[in-house]
């Protein structure tokens, strides 16, 4: 009996970990109507080379890689997570107006490379000059690493 177990523990713990990370391909037109407005909004000169739905055991994301490098993650209701640009930087209307005052400030020679919404509900911004800064909901500075 306690084999059968051992077995039966194995094979549910194998399947959930199969099933809990599936990337499938999907077009465009398959994300969330936010995530399609947004993509058409600010990156509509650039092409598609892969999207994609991430499904987790109890949530799924979706994430849009185009041929430039460019990324965008969006959470399962179409919400970006994360905006990451490798040749260009975040489109401006998509950092909220205290970071970009406060990078314009703080480092005006510095443009943002990516901008990440934190557990935390925060925001995580790396520049190009290679400062990471970290702000909290409220649009505090609580970590700056380069």
């Amino acid at each position: 009996m306690k084999k059968w177990t051992i077995l039966f523990v194995s094979m549910l713990i194998m399947s959930v970990t199969a099933w809990a990370d599936n990337d499938k391909p999907i077009q465009i037109s398959q994300m969330p109507q936010v995530a399609q407005q947004f993509i058409h909004k600010h990156f509509a000169n650039q092409s598609v080379a892969l999207a994609k739905m991430e499904t987790e055991l109890l949530d799924k994301s979706y994430e849009v890689i185009f041929t430039n490098g460019d990324k965008v993650e969006f959470n399962k209701k179409g919400q970006w997570m994360k905006v990451e640009c490798k040749h260009t930087q975040v489109p401006a209307e998509v950092i909220p107006v205290a970071i970009q005052k406060y990078v314009s400030q703080q480092y005006p020679d510095g443009k943002v490379v990516k901008i990440e919404v934190t557990d935390r509900k925060g925001y995580e911004v790396d520049l190009s000059n290679g400062f990471e800064i970290e702000f909290d909901k409220k649009m505090n500075v609580i970590d700056i690493d380069r």
